[in-house]
Order: structure tokens, then sequence, then C-alpha cells
């Protein structure tokens, strides 16, 4: 690295500290505190909606068999469509939502495009979770005189749980991580520091919300894997192991 590099890093890292240990960046209306509150809730919203949503849909698919090229076009679709193409197809589909009203413009085309992106990977794991579930254990369990529901609630959702708990590990850091495209429409969030930074040519304040979203999307992926590990009783825990090379991927086409 040459000299001019480095003197460019070491001015990009002060920028970061000196904008970062301001007291004022920390207070009001759009201090860091506030940002991350935000955050949050931009984040979380569109993921819990994506959970109720997904985990009977998943569910029903992976039980029944039915409808398991849905799951396999949700999951290659979800992959293909860029968030930002979304929020621009939806965003004059929802002005009449936000026409006379008190609701941000670009808060209800935001929601729906993390709920879109949340979708996938949450619907494919249930899928893939359920059909991985050895079938001689559900064919005893049918054996012993348990009814479909049970043969779901008892034998094949226990076994699923890491798989399933890795969908939704998966679809949370991404929402985190593409949240800030929020700000391109004026919701706040953690973006809003990308993008002031960006406009007002503000190197400090731009790589801090950059560290700032990648330090969420981190704590999330932590936190995550945490709750994935403690909801498995130990037996199971080799099968979470793997959990993860499953994540974001679509279940093979029924035969």
């Amino acid at each position: 690295m040459g000299a001019g590099k480095r003197r460019r890093l070491m001015d990009l890292l002060s920028s970061f500290l000196a904008w970062l240990t301001d007291a004022s960046h920390w207070t009001g209306d759009t201090g860091i505190p506030v940002r991350v509150g935000e955050h949050l809730l931009i984040s979380g919203i569109p993921l819990l909606v994506a959970i109720v949503v997904a985990l009977p849909v998943g569910l029903f698919i992976g039980h029944t068999g039915k409808g398991a090229l849905l799951a396999v076009s949700l999951g290659n679709i979800g992959r293909a469509l860029p968030s930002l193409g979304i929020l621009g197809i939806i965003l004059p589909l929802t002005l009449p939502l936000t026409a006379g009203t008190d609701i941000p413009l670009g808060l209800p085309p935001s929601l729906i495009a993390l709920f879109a992106l949340a979708l996938p990977p949450i619907i494919t794991n249930c899928h893939v979770g359920i059909r991985e579930v050895d079938r001689d254990l559900i064919e005893a369990a049918r054996g012993m005189g348990m009814r479909e529901t049970q043969v779901l609630t008892r034998v094949e959702l226990p076994l699923a749980t890491p798989v399933i708990l890795a969908g939704i590990r998966t679809s949370a850091v991404q929402v985190v991580a593409t949240a800030t495209l929020g700000a391109v429409l004026g919701i706040g969030g953690l973006g809003r520091y990308i993008l002031d930074g960006i406009s007002q040519h503000d190197d400090g304040q731009l790589i801090t919300g950059a560290v700032l979203v990648a330090l969420l999307a981190i704590l999330t992926e932590l936190g995550f894997a945490a709750l994935q590990r403690a909801s498995v009783s130990p037996g199971l825990r080799s099968t979470g192991d793997r959990a993860y090379e499953v994540a974001g991927q679509a279940p093979r086409p029924p035969a």
C-alpha cells in the first residue's frame, strides 16, 4: 500500500472516530440511539409478519408435499428480485395509503419490500426441514395412531426446527442489512447516515452508518444463532450445525 493510500485510510479512520465520539451525535431526534431504534423497528415489523405468514405455508407444503413447486419458485424469485426495484414498483401503488395521513410516504413500500425479502428463506427452509425428516419415523408415528396434525407437531416440527430457525436467521440478517434502503424514501434508520454522508460529502457520517449497519447485522446473526442452539435439544444439535448449509437453498422440485 502506497503512502497516499495509507494517508487516505488514516484520514477516513480519523473522520469515523471523530464523528462517532461526538457527543452531539448521540442525542436528539437524529442521534445514534434513535436511528438504531428506527432501524430495528423498520426491520422487525416485516420480519415478524413474514414469520407469521411463511411458517404455516412452509409447514403445509413440507407436510403434504402440495405446492412444492411454489416453494421452489419463491426461493428463486426471492433471490433474483432486487429490493430497490421492489421499492420502485410498490411506491406508486401505496401512495393512496399515505395520502392525507401522517404515515411517512416511504414507510409502506419499505415494509412491503422487506417483507418480500424475508418471506422466501423461511418458506423454503420450512419445506426443506419437514421433507428431510426420516420417512420411517413418520410412518412409525402414523402406525402408532397419530393424526396428521400430531405427526407434524410432535415428530416433524421438532426434528425440522434447526433448519427452520436457520431460515429465519437468514431472513433476519438480510432484512437488517437491506433496511438501509428505506432511507432513500425518507423513513429514517441507520441508512440516513449513509445517505446524508454521501450527499454532504461527510466521510465520518457515511462510515459510521455503514459500520453500525454491519455491526447490527452481525449481532442479529449471533443472536439468532444463540436462539437456534438454545431451542434445539442436545441430541439434535448435530442437525443444527448443518442447518446453515440448507438456509437460503431452494428445495428440490418433486419427482
